[in-house]
């Protein structure tokens, strides 16, 4: 075998974790420095931590800001720049298949109780010839 070509393994090398906790275990490095180990990781204590170690949730949560205060200020959307039709009431706006069923339902409700209500009023000549819902008379 090559002389050099492995790295040099230590037996002994010390991690420590940002709790405190250090343990050995065998690395090609002396001392490894950890942010959670087994002693305070949520998963193994039970209990919430919260680990932003880079910033990110603070990044995000400004990110959210930025958006809502260049959403109140512009007033397009992207989606409106991005067709030209800004906010013109002629043009036809994209609906849903569930808005639009939900459309039709509320016409068909509309229709029908237009329909019960002129029947209400009086018979009309498509009701004489109508088979009546009571018992038949027996033969």
């Amino acid at each position: 075998m090559k002389k050099g070509l492995h790295p040099q393994w230590h037996h002994d090398t010390v991690v420590t974790c940002a709790c405190g906790h250090t343990f050995t275990t065998g690395s090609t490095r002396q001392s490894i420095q950890v942010e959670i180990c087994s002693q305070c990781h949520p998963f193994f204590t039970g209990e919430m931590k919260f680990v932003d170690t880079q910033g990110r949730v603070d990044r995000f949560m400004q990110k959210v800001e930025r958006a809502k205060v260049s959403q109140q200020a512009g007033g397009q959307s992207k989606r409106a720049k991005k067709t030209g039709r800004g906010g013109q009431s002629g043009a036809q706006e994209h609906k849903s298949y569930q808005q639009l069923l939900r459309e039709q339902r509320h016409q068909l409700k509309k229709k029908s109780a237009g329909k019960s209500a002129s029947s209400a009023t009086g018979p009309s000549a498509g009701s004489a010839a109508s088979p009546s819902t009571g018992p038949s008379p027996a033969k």
